[in-house]
């Protein structure tokens, strides 16, 4: 495998992690301000998500 095509990868899918995160948590948002209903399930599964991208960053910066 050629080392560009890793990084690239790399990129792509922690940006479609980000946007997935920001959509999420605009919508939760949305569901709370706007409809008045505060949706449990979906702000755990931004926490999950946030909790995930901190422990992957703190393990991959001792690794390094």
């Amino acid at each position: 495998m050629d080392e560009r095509y890793l990084m690239h990868r790399l990129r792509s899918t922690s940006l479609a992690g980000m946007v997935g995160a920001i959509s999420l948590g605009c919508w939760t948002l949305f569901q709370f301000f706007i409809k008045n209903i505060f949706r449990w399930d979906l702000f755990i599964i931004l926490l999950i998500m946030g909790l995930v991208k901190m422990v992957s960053m703190a393990v991959l910066r001792r690794m390094n």
